[in-house]
């Protein structure tokens, strides 16, 4: 290639630079990474949590692996609230906070173990980030929780959203099939309760019943005992004066007989009086006539 005016060649001036900027960023990348190990030679290697929780034997260093893992699982909360990170994304994160639930029960297993507080049971209820209760799977064990955006995930929604109970009218053969000897009563003096309780109630309404009837007796001869002296003209001095203010009928009264009589004879009259003519009536009192007249002359 003709080299420029000025007797450079451009290209070869802009690939010298190039190669150039390339070896200072290779040179500058080995000096960070020789900077960042010997600051962690300094600081020591850094502890990793055992993979076993029986394998720690220190309180404070189980302790701190709990803090730690109460840290993972706050930022993973956090981030499955995104509900645009996929179905995927959301699920996976799900499943490793619920890792991370379990690991830490492991660890406070093992704190209390070693002596420590016992976290198992200030900590047994878990809240979603808005606050409320995260939801559980019983299909995939025992404690497997959904968090955030996971739980409107298709199938999980549908998991927890269970139809309402569905209220069904007894039938009557239905009700019919719960009717036993003990709803007619059949099986109640079995065990004589009732009849003691039957029979002291009768003893209570028959002693009632007497007094009553007494006094209604008592009530009775004391009417017609008046009514006798109220007959008679009135009875010694004694009973005038008891009975002065009391008020006595002079006739006779008449008793239960007379009264049917009475009835019987007004029915027949009324019914003469429907059914038979002018002529029969007066047929029939002309014969009652010379009847009572027989009579009168026998005696």
């Amino acid at each position: 290639r003709a080299p420029s005016r000025g007797g450079t060649d451009r290209s070869g001036s802009a690939g010298l630079y190039v190669t150039m900027a390339r070896n200072e960023e290779k040179a500058n990348n080995m000096f960070n990474r020789f900077i960042k190990g010997k600051q962690e030679a300094l600081k020591g290697e850094k502890d990793r949590r055992p993979y076993l929780a029986t394998e720690c034997k220190d309180l404070n260093a189980a302790d701190k692996w709990r803090q730690e893992i109460l840290r993972e699982i706050g930022k993973k909360v956090m981030e499955i609230q995104n509900a645009g990170l996929g179905e995927h994304r959301l699920r996976d994160l799900n499943d490793e906070i619920n890792k991370l639930i379990r690991e830490k029960s492991h660890w406070e297993k093992r704190i209390l173990d070693l002596g420590g507080p016992n976290y198992v049971v200030q900590g047994r209820r878990i809240a979603d980030a808005d606050g409320k209760d995260a939801k559980e799977d019983e299909q995939k064990g025992t404690g497997y929780r959904y968090f955030g955006a996971a739980k409107q995930l298709p199938g999980v929604k549908e998991l927890f959203d269970k139809p309402a109970a569905r209220t069904v009218r007894r039938t009557r053969h239905a009700m019919n099939k719960q009717i036993d000897a003990d709803y007619y009563g059949f099986r109640d003096e079995e065990d004589g309760v009732l009849l003691r309780e039957e029979e002291e109630a009768e003893k209570e309404m028959v002693a009632a019943a007497v007094m009553d009837w007494e006094a209604k007796e008592a009530q009775r001869e004391e009417d017609q005992r008046r009514t006798r002296g109220g007959r008679g003209g009135g009875g010694g001095d004694d009973d005038d004066a008891e009975d002065a203010h009391q008020f006595v009928a002079h006739v006779p009264l008449p008793d239960q007989k007379d009264i049917e009589g009475m009835v019987l004879q007004k029915k027949k009259k009324d019914l003469l009086a429907k059914y038979a003519s002018a002529e029969l009536m007066a047929q029939e009192a002309e014969a009652k006539q010379m009847l009572n007249a027989g009579r009168g002359e026998d005696a």
